[in-house]
């Protein structure tokens, strides 16, 4: 979907760009990305569609919030195996399952490892040409959301020991002997922790076809009796499953099992699985999942209830 041309004007350069504005504004606005980092992003995808991989942009944008997070961490994987060089055995400690499946083609690392000279210089030719002329606006609108927001933040000055301690005087002053009440009662106890921060994604290798049982008799032997719930991939009996939702009793475990790194790499019977914490970001309505995923992709790709 690039185009570099000079002679049109800004409002036709973005009619033609709508689709990849609109991705880049989920990526900004709704999933609150780097507005920076994510016109890479968006680059190293329009540049997979020069090569022959077709329609990558419109089909992210028909996906649920959280794949086009997972979709979008995948492309900056793939970005540091252009910029950085790395050798094929430290590209084996990553994985790329869900970019896999959505070109509907072979892809992996060593692609952009064997091909990251025209990687570098392709990138950076669609940065120039086509996204800063494209989203320059809508990274102005997120840029400034942001800082209106770390404002916001920081004017919470007061520190909440300082708050706790007013809120006990103002309770007492109010309710006399009453207020003692009031204040055990706002202070003991353990409220419920949403199941948001106790969930655990997890992505598959395409070809290496992880069960269900599987993921639970691993988790459960290494970590005990810690899963509430988990929540594989909605696919066809013939098909693979690429990832998982696993919910936790307690948010300790699944801290004790990521052991407090963003993304960790286990074997289970000799295939890799990769978790990471379930982020919803900001916007936690955009974290619910549709019941079906478009039909284009060769797997469906929603989560049993």
């Amino acid at each position: 979907m690039a185009s570099s041309s000079s002679f049109v004007s800004q409002e036709e350069f973005h009619i033609f760009h709508s689709i990849d504005r609109e991705l880049y504004t989920i990526l900004v606005m709704n999933l609150w990305r780097d507005p920076v980092e994510s016109i890479q992003v968006m680059a190293l995808w329009l540049w997979l569609e020069k090569l022959g991989f077709d329609n990558v942009v419109k089909k992210m944008t028909s996906l649920p919030y959280i794949l086009i997070n997972e979709l979008a961490d995948e492309a900056i994987i793939c970005l540091n195996c252009i910029h950085r060089n790395l050798t094929s055995s430290s590209s084996e400690n990553y994985d790329i399952p869900l970019l896999q499946v959505l070109v509907e083609k072979e892809i992996s690392l060593p692609f952009f490892l064997d091909d990251r000279l025209n990687g570098i210089a392709g990138v950076a030719k669609i940065v120039n040409d086509v996204c800063i002329r494209a989203f320059s606006d809508i990274m102005q609108k997120a840029i400034e959301r942001n800082a209106a927001q770390s404002l916001a933040e920081s004017q919470m000055v007061m520190p909440s020991s300082i708050q706790q301690s007013l809120a006990v005087h103002s309770g007492l002053h109010l309710l006399g002997a009453a207020g003692g009440d009031l204040i055990h009662q706002q202070t003991s106890g353990n409220p419920e922790i949403p199941a948001d921060d106790r969930t655990m994604f997890v992505t598959f290798s395409k070809g290496y076809p992880v069960q269900e049982w599987e993921v639970r008799e691993f988790i459960t032997r290494s970590y005990g009796d810690c899963i509430e719930s988990l929540h594989m991939q909605e696919v066809q009996p013939h098909e693979q499953a690429l990832f998982a939702r696993i919910v936790f009793h307690k948010a300790s475990a699944m801290e004790m099992i990521l052991g407090g790194i963003g993304k960790v790499k286990f074997t289970i019977n000799g295939k890799h699985v990769w978790a990471r914490k379930f982020v919803p970001k900001r916007n936690k309505s955009s974290s619910l999942l549709p019941s079906l995923m478009p039909s284009h992709l060769p797997a469906g790709t929603s989560f049993r209830p």
